[in-house]
């Protein structure tokens, strides 16, 4: 589902993101970053952190889906039954249902990746480099892990500096990404944000990495769960000029 990113800082420039992520993602994600059993979902924890992330993406201004947000009702709810005192014994766990959903969902996403890595295997065995194959051990990144990486960005105080008025630019970040991805081939996520950035220029970064992912220019990988962030160039798109 197409998402619009209205930089309202800097003369209403408009990069136009498409987050083909759900709410059942964000929640997968959640259960998956804080290693929980998906058959007992701790609700109040999950429903904070869920909150938190809308939070995240309407200061980014990221248009928020309905979904999202009946999802976050749907939390809330649940919480809310889940506070109450138990009034019989066989009483149905309130979380049932939507445990249900995310195992469903969970297998058809699992059962899409495997399918997408046998044609990646295939297309690779006849036309690339066998050096080529290892880059698909790395796993893909999706929204939510960036935005994770952004919220502990956005987390540490700081710095105060004073911010001029003229406009930043998300083409000018878009090249000076390009630029440090063509003279290193692979660059850690937090080497894009400097220490001393203001908050407008971080979420202008995050902004600009975005649209990189979205025209496949440039990637997004871990090399392991949990492990750090790499942001690499595609291959053919070295020489390419994005403006």
């Amino acid at each position: 589902m197409p998402a619009k990113i209205v930089l309202k800082y800097y003369k209403m420039i408009q990069v136009n993101l498409p987050v083909f992520e759900g709410p059942l993602d964000l929640l997968l994600h959640l259960i998956k970053q804080n290693k929980i059993d998906i058959y007992d979902i701790p609700i109040a924890l999950i429903t904070k952190q869920y909150l938190e992330y809308l939070e995240l993406m309407k200061e980014l201004d990221l248009e928020i889906a309905s979904e999202f947000l009946v999802m976050a009702a749907t939390l809330i709810y649940i919480k809310s039954k889940m506070l109450l005192p138990v009034q019989e014994p066989e009483e149905e766990d309130p979380r049932k249902e939507l445990v249900e959903k995310l195992i469903e969902y969970q297998n058809f996403k699992e059962a899409s990746k495997i399918l997408k890595e046998r044609y990646e295997v295939w297309s690779l065995a006849f036309s690339r480099s066998t050096s080529k194959q290892e880059e698909f051990l790395l796993e893909e990144l999706n929204i939510f892990d960036l935005l994770q990486a952004l919220k502990k960005i956005l987390d540490k105080p700081q710095p105060r500096i004073y911010v001029p008025k003229e406009t930043i630019k998300v083409e000018e970040k878009i090249e000076q990404i390009l630029n440090l991805l063509r003279f290193k081939k692979s660059i850690d996520f937090y080497e894009l944000f400097k220490y001393n950035s203001s908050k407008l220029e971080i979420i202008v970064t995050f902004l600009a990495l975005l649209e990189l992912i979205k025209l496949r220019i440039a990637i997004a990988y871990q090399e392991k769960p949990f492990g750090k962030i790499l942001i690499n160039l595609e291959e053919r798109n070295e020489n390419r000029n994005y403006l």
